[in-house]
């Protein structure tokens, strides 16, 4: 379901369902405009697919565009074109259904120059693999046409069954979604790139206009919960990148990759890794996990990133050194006297604005450290100059 809602009172001005399918679901956050609410779908059928009776899969990924006044569907763009059908059976006897999965997980990204927005697409949920899946794909803004179709990784279908349950496809994984919003960057020469990093532990530069790969890095073993996964940020110069390779799900299949957890800057130009910097090991603390998955965040000179270990970290942008180190996982005392709990780092970037850092600190999937506080941290000179007044 998408709402628009009356910032000032709060009362709807309207609603409409924008997932199709019975196991439709919404988690990046929608983009707004020339008069369109774009709004990802992906599909809870992952994990649905866990319990062998479900008739698994027939759900798509898609992008869905809404008139921003009345909520009325403009265009629906399937990632998966073709409808899912019987291609097999399991072994209680009962039909496998494909093609399905793709999911767009996260945020749509808007091209207003080319009139274009880019998502990225997740791996599929059982065969027949398609080569919309773990792909970067750019649309039309109007029309929602496919205008391109840049594929990373093929043949990779995979679900929470795998790899022992009945719904696991043959031959499944690795689990490379493309998590993040793709990164539209201008460079200090004034070309444009569009950047995007894929849970393989691989960062791609493509050309908006076409697709076409400039340059690929790889950063990372990758895995179900390894490479990239919630975004990256630029500052013209470099991108900088977030990699994971949590030791829980980590693709084994190439023995000779090392994984290799941490913040890594890459030069714009070529591709070229400037430096990375491993977060430090922690040993003293339940489920605590050294790895980098939270989007990092960048303003001239620093990039802040956060970890899994519950410590969100400033490093310098020239050398990749630690400049500022604050554990969030502890417990803080509120003024109406409940104790909340900090954690793990994970998900969306943190938020500057106005001299101030905006960190969530809590994420108790794949047993990280939960936690339920918004934390707010001011600039140095910031507090000095308040206390003054």
């Amino acid at each position: 379901m998408v709402y628009a809602v009356n910032v000032k009172t709060g009362s709807l001005i309207w609603n409409n369902k924008a997932g199709i399918d019975s196991q439709s679901a919404v988690t990046g956050s929608v983009a707004v405009y020339a008069g369109k609410v774009f709004v990802p779908i992906t599909s809870t059928e992952v994990s649905a697919a866990v319990n062998g009776e479900y008739n698994c899969c027939t759900s798509s990924g898609a992008l869905v565009a809404l008139d921003d006044h009345t909520g009325k569907e403009i265009w629906r763009h399937r990632v998966i074109t073709e409808p899912a059908e019987e291609v097999g059976k399991k072994r209680n006897g009962k039909p496998f259904y494909g093609p399905s999965g793709a999911p767009v997980w996260c945020s749509p990204t808007i091209d207003s120059k080319r009139g274009l927005v880019y998502i990225g697409t997740g791996e599929n949920y059982s065969h027949p693999a398609t080569n919309s899946s773990d792909a970067i794909q750019a649309l039309d803004i109007k029309t929602g046409k496919l205008i391109w179709n840049f594929q990373a990784t093929s043949e990779d279908a995979y679900n929470v069954a795998c790899p022992v349950f009945i719904n696991c496809p043959e031959k499944s994984g690795p689990d490379l979604d493309f998590g993040m919003a793709p990164l539209l960057v201008k460079r200090k020469d004034g070309a444009e790139m569009l950047l995007a990093g894929q849970k393989s532990g691989v960062v791609y530069a493509l050309t908006p206009d076409n697709g076409k790969l400039n340059w690929k890095t790889r950063i990372g073993k990758g895995g179900m919960l390894g490479g990239i996964h919630w975004g990256m940020a630029s500052d013209g110069t470099n991108v900088y990148a977030a990699n994971s390779d949590n030791n829980v799900g980590l693709d084994k299949r190439d023995s000779s990759q090392k994984a290799s957890p941490g913040i890594y800057a890459l030069d714009l130009f070529s591709g070229k890794v400037i430096w990375g910097t491993e977060p430090p090991a922690c040993t003293d603390k339940k489920n605590c996990f050294p790895f980098n998955s939270s989007a990092p965040a960048a303003v001239p000179g620093i990039v802040f990133a956060g970890s899994l270990d519950g410590h969100i970290r400033a490093y310098s942008a020239a050398n990749g050194k630690i400049l500022w180190d604050y554990n969030t996982a502890r417990d803080y005392g509120m003024v109406d006297s409940i104790t909340a709990k900090g954690g793990s780092l994970d998900g969306p970037a943190p938020v500057i604005a106005d001299g101030m850092i905006f960190v969530n600190s809590g994420y108790g999937m794949f047993g990280q450290m939960p936690g339920n506080v918004l934390l707010g941290f001011a600039a140095q000179d910031r507090i000095k100059t308040k206390s003054k007044k």
